[in-house]
């Protein structure tokens, strides 16, 4: 308890068990000193989850406590979930004693070995004069180079065992063999300089690593400098701003459909702390087919992993950027307007013709419409949201800075939203948080109400409910001819203000567009955690859309092109005839070439 008050430690999210007691009654002592607030969630799962959302919010490593057995193995999603994500953490459980340990003992399990493949690092410590060591490690590697969680397991002995206590304060670790690269190759960084200098179309392309490195001031000096537009990953939503001319906000699977155009006429890719995941390439040989590719991640293991780059420059992503930058003015390159005048000029061509459409129906409300007047009302909340639908219009309609948006974007977790949101209201204080969920992903971890209960943890939760697991149902709608399969949500769903009531917590609901903005308003104002269960159109889909094994330039459920003749010059696709506007080099419908 000295070492993680030593490393900066003020919350721990945690549950408590026969194996992990002898650290949980040294809890009680930090915790009557003041040193520590321990969070009592209802399910291991979710003490992960808040840990990760703590991270997330704040940069720093969340820490969760769990017993061993069935305590432990219930981090194993929180811990893939955060090793997916990069996210720094360190999760410490209680083992059996060492004399029983292999023995089949009462709820002992091989931790360690379980959590191998989804872990940064992880030690079972055999010896308490180990401990400060220890800790002091973990906290190092989970936050050092690319970050990740990080695994103590305490057999229940070494929690009662004495020893001479020598603190190891922060950064006084030596571990052999790591040394993450910080700075980039001054010939890799001018070889990229050359590559952009020289570039008719670029697009920076930025992910979550953007965010690690806190290197958004640096994107935005660059995409000025060189007038290059700017598209995210999932994770890298809030490393640019998407009110900035030059954003083109989300490519990929559910991305914009003028930056899944981009990337895919681009001349120069610059990837910026991002990894070439498949809900961002699609089909990976049409991806950035046209370009050459520029690569700037933290992680070599990343580079040239599905792309190989023409310029791989391994470091820092805000480290690297700088040294750019200074390269830049050291070089006097000039700004130069025109280079990619044309290019931004057909990509506003395609943000017009091709934008992102909230409808409205008069018998009910869509998700878009709730999802839009929640990021209106509340623009600088934290966001956290579960995984779906939902997840992909909270995405695109809400425009976040660094660190407010909070989602399992690798690992794709229902059930996260609400611990992770209670994770970093306890981090932000007074700031809003809102959880963004759905139906069926809030059912994964809804006794997590206890916990908002117990300590007032002031979340606002928005659920967006259709009735249907969202997003299986349009994949059985689209791809396996309406079969829904195991997707229905309706029979068994509780009614969720009671439920609210149950835990004593204020719980709403808004069926009626009439009502929507007085609800929102309500529940911000409100002080005290709220869910407001809004019941949106049962069978509204998410577009645009890339189907699996498409290139991102065959998306469906592009908005049809009204007036296209008296707008632009058109073209007629030869294999379905569909109109088509001549900055177009695939047909949307059919993505036949034109």
């Amino acid at each position: 308890m000295d070492s993680l008050k030593r490393h900066g430690v003020e919350h721990i999210f945690g549950y408590p068990g026969g194996a992990i007691l002898p650290i949980y009654d040294e809890l009680h002592r930090s915790e009557a000193r003041g040193d520590v607030k321990h969070i009592l969630v209802r399910h291991e799962q979710a003490a992960a989850h808040a840990a990760d959302g703590y991270a997330r919010a704040t940069g720093k490593v969340g820490v969760c406590f769990a017993t061993s057995g069935p305590g432990a193995t219930n981090l194993v999603t929180g811990l893939a979930t955060a090793h997916m994500d990069s996210i720094p953490m360190v999760a410490i459980t209680g083992q059996v004693a060492r004399p029983a340990i292999g023995t089949d003992a009462f709820q002992e399990t091989d931790i360690f070995g379980i959590t191998l493949p989804i872990v940064k690092h992880s030690y079972v410590v055999r010896q308490a004069s180990d401990m400060a060591r220890i800790v002091a490690e973990a906290f190092h590697i989970a936050n050092t180079g690319r970050p990740g969680p990080v695994l103590i397991d305490i057999p229940k002995d070494v929690g009662f065992e004495e020893c001479d206590y020598v603190p190891v304060p922060p950064g006084q670790v030596n571990i052999p063999g790591f040394r993450p690269t910080q700075k980039g190759n001054i010939r890799a960084l001018s070889q990229a300089i050359k590559l952009i200098e020289t570039s008719e179309r670029p697009l920076l392309y930025v992910g979550g690593g953007a965010i690690t490195s806190g290197a958004h001031e640096e994107i935005k000096q660059l995409a000025e400098h060189f007038q290059i537009p700017v598209t995210t990953t999932l994770m890298g939503l809030g490393a640019f701003d998407e009110n900035h001319p030059l954003s083109v906000s989300m490519l990929g699977m559910h991305g914009t459909a003028y930056a899944n155009y981009a990337v895919s006429e681009c001349d120069l890719l610059i990837a910026v702390g991002a990894r070439f995941d498949d809900r961002v390439t699609g089909k990976l040989d049409e991806f950035a087919s046209h370009a050459k590719v520029i690569h700037i991640d933290i992680d070599p293991a990343e580079v040239g992993k599905n792309r190989a780059p023409d310029a791989a420059v391994v470091g820092d992503v805000r480290t690297c950027l700088q040294q750019m930058l200074d390269r830049v003015v050291e070089l006097q390159i000039p700004q130069n307007l025109d280079r990619t005048k044309s290019w931004l000029k057909r990509i506003n061509r395609w943000r017009e013709v091709y934008p992102l459409v909230v409808p409205r129906y008069e018998d009910s409300i869509s998700p878009q419409e709730v999802i839009l007047e929640v990021g209106q009302q509340a623009p600088y909340a934290y966001y956290t949201t579960d995984v779906g639908q939902h997840q992909m219009w909270a995405a695109q309609f809400i425009q976040y800075g660094p660190r407010r948006w909070i989602s399992s974007s690798g690992l794709g977790t229902m059930g996260y939203g609400l611990p992770a949101a209670m994770g970093v209201k306890t981090a932000v204080g007074e700031e809003q948080v809102i959880c963004i969920s759905g139906d069926a992903s809030f059912q994964m971890n809804l006794q997590e109400l206890g916990t908002l209960a117990q300590y007032g943890i002031n979340v606002k939760t928005v659920l967006i409910n259709n009735g249907w697991q969202g997003m299986v149902r349009q994949w059985q709608q689209t791809f396996f001819q309406e079969r829904y399969s195991a997707s229905n949500m309706q029979v068994g769903m509780p009614d969720f203000v009671k439920l609210c009531e149950a835990y004593g917590i204020k719980g709403m609901v808004v069926r009626d567009r009439a009502e929507l903005a007085t609800a929102i308003t309500e529940m911000l104002n409100y002080d005290g955690p709220v869910l407001l269960d809004a019941q949106v159109k049962k069978d509204e889909n998410c577009y645009p859309m890339v189907a699996p094994g498409k290139s991102n330039a065959q998306m469906l459920g592009l908005p049809d092109i009204k007036q296209l003749d008296q707008a632009v010059e058109v073209i007629y696709c030869s294999n379905c005839r569909a109109k088509n506007p001549v900055t177009n080099k695939f047909c949307p419908d059919c993505g036949t070439k034109l």
